[in-house]
C-alpha cells in the first residue's frame, strides 16, 4: 500500500507530461500534413549524375 502513495503521483505526472507533449506537437504543426510523408515515399526522384 505504501508503494501506491509513490506510484500514483508518478503515473499522474507522466500522464501530464505526455498530454503536454501532445498539445505542444499540435501547436507546433506536427500533425498538419499526415498524407504528405506517406506519399513522398512513393514518388521517385531523379538523381543528377
Amino acid at each position: 500500500m505504501n508503494g501506491l502513495i509513490f506510484l500514483i503521483p508518478v503515473a499522474l505526472g507522466m500522464g501530464g507530461l505526455g498530454l503536454a507533449a501532445f498539445f505542444w506537437a499540435m501547436r507546433s504543426g506536427q500533425f498538419e500534413d499526415l498524407d504528405g510523408a506517406a506519399q513522398r515515399i512513393l514518388i521517385e526522384e531523379e538523381e543528377d549524375q
